[in-house]
């Protein structure tokens, strides 16, 4: 199955109209980016939030890797599974110091090396890449999270549709730019929170009259 890309440019002109611009991912420096893609790994931001926050005045790749194993899981306890995102955050913080070392010319290698170098690593898979790439990399590479797959399959674009293919067809779909990636991605989360919900609230919706999922009065809960 081929989606149409208008698809993709209809939702976010849609959701960009409703909700504006939006300056998104809650980090000061690309390495608190980084830090947070890790520690947001099968937990709720609020706990990410109550780890970073006893990580204050350690966030760089320096501070971290000069803490000792036992200091860093209890400093992140709160993201929880803080033995193995210790160990998932070293690993990366060791290929970030790496990656800053390297010569301008060596840092800009492909973004296909990039990736793959990151999915290489331990903990790293496709989100967190991705994640890593746009927000601390700057890189256009497209993020597929949770609510966008929530998203595609209620109107239904590319349904059961792999990480790779929905990433595909996002990125075909739109010039690659970095800032466009970036608020794309932060207005599919908000609305996701906002609007297309696990139980969806479809009144007053930006893409109620698209969407092929949508409640009516009479549809059951």
């Amino acid at each position: 199955m081929t989606a149409d890309p208008e698809i993709a440019r209809e939702i976010l002109d849609a959701l960009w109209g409703y909700y504006g611009d939006l300056n998104w991912w809650p980090a000061q420096t690309p390495y608190e980016v980084i830090i947070g893609a890790i520690l947001t790994q099968n937990t709720a931001w609020r706990n990410v939030e109550l780890a970073l926050d006893r990580l204050k005045g350690r966030m760089t790749p320096e501070a971290i890797l000069s803490l000792s194993i036992p200091e860093l899981e209890d400093a992140i306890r709160p993201a929880g599974f803080y033995h193995q995102k210790a160990q998932y955050l070293l690993t990366v913080t060791r290929w970030f110091a790496a990656h800053q070392k390297r010569s301008p010319e060596g840092s800009e290698r492909s973004l296909k090396k990039l990736r793959e170098e990151l999915l290489s690593l331990r903990g790293v898979g496709p989100e967190t890449a991705d994640t890593i790439l746009l927000y601390a990399l700057e890189k256009p590479s497209f993020v597929v999270d949770a609510y966008t797959k929530r998203l595609t399959l209620r109107f239904p674009l590319l349904p059961a549709a792999s990480y790779t293919a929905l990433k595909e067809y996002f990125e075909k779909s739109l010039p690659r730019e970095v800032s466009l990636y970036n608020q794309f991605h932060a207005l599919i989360v908000v609305h996701a929170k906002t609007h297309c919900k696990v139980k969806p609230l479809c009144r007053g919706c930006p893409l109620e009259r698209r969407c092929e999922k949508r409640l009516t009065p009479q549809s059951p809960k």
